[in-house]
């Protein structure tokens, strides 16, 4: 029985690479000024920095609906295939609810996992996703191990700047005033399925070292397990300086970095230059 595994646009997956791993990918949806993109599809990451950058309007987003969900069960029920559900956090989107509501009359097929996290923390779950479906673990099997697995994942991110913040009403003009002339960064985490603010450091420098240092607080990185890093907005010198930086961690561990864009989930309250790291702590 063929196993697949859904997943959502908020995982910053690209669309050509879920195509590439056997993914079946569904968008969330992002409005910018009354017009809806679908995200990954018809609205790129570059696109969406671009209009971000450019317009003065503040985008939303919204979740993936339920008529999505059911159409891909009804597809996967037809073909005698079952599949495991990974979602952006139930806490921060609506696309869990989505998939709950659409299961009905699915359930001996279809397996859901609140991944409890977002972008590169629910990426790097989809990842191991990956390698226990190509083990040849059944649906349950695999969200069952993801269940468990997914208490040690961390994501752990440094915003460049605290307009995007102000823009979604996510702190105060003052806040984000006073932050902008401290140069302050602040790190930010997902704790229990939300954002958690672990810091704030002043200048990027600060930050960088600040990131360093609750990796090791989070007690190391578990290297066999999949890592990736990530940005926001049209370029990586950043997140270029960061591995510089923290190149320690890095040698002799892993070949290569992967690296990702970060889509307009996070983006959008998080705004360009900020840069993240998702691992699986030992």
């Amino acid at each position: 029985m063929k196993t697949r595994i859904i997943i959502d646009s908020a995982c910053d997956i690209s669309k050509a690479e879920a195509d590439q791993l056997g993914l079946d990918f569904l968008p969330l949806k992002t409005l910018f000024g009354g017009v809806e993109y679908l995200d990954g599809i018809t609205l790129s990451p570059f696109e969406f920095y671009e209009k971000l950058v450019e317009g003065d309007c503040m985008p939303t987003t919204s979740q993936v609906p339920p008529y999505d969900f059911e159409q891909l069960y009804g597809q996967i029920k037809s073909a005698g295939e079952t599949a495991v559900v990974i979602t952006i956090s139930a806490k921060l989107s609506g696309t869990n609810s989505s998939a709950h509501i659409a299961l009905d009359g699915y359930e001996d097929c279809i397996h859901i996992v609140d991944s409890e996290n977002v972008c590169l923390g629910e990426q790097i779950l989809v990842r191991e996703a990956v390698r226990l479906r190509d083990e040849g673990l059944s649906a349950l099997e695999i969200a069952d191990e993801l269940n468990q697995k997914k208490k040690k994942v961390c994501l752990l991110a440094l915003l460049d700047t605290l307009e995007y913040l102000k823009r979604g009403g996510r702190i105060s003009k003052t806040a984000a005033f006073a932050g902008g002339l401290l140069s302050i960064k602040p790190v930010i985490t997902i704790q229990d399925g939300e954002v958690t603010i672990l810091g704030k450091a002043r200048g990027s420098k600060n930050g960088n070292n600040m990131l360093i240092e609750l990796i090791n607080k989070s007690g190391g990185i578990d290297f066999s397990m999949p890592l990736t890093l990530g940005y926001t907005g049209l370029e990586d010198t950043l997140l270029q300086k960061y591995i510089k930086d923290s190149n320690h961690i890095w040698e002799g561990n892993v070949d290569t970095l992967p690296i990702s864009t970060i889509g307009s989930t996070i983006g959008t309250h998080a705004g360009p230059g900020a840069i993240a790291v998702a691992f699986f702590h030992k």
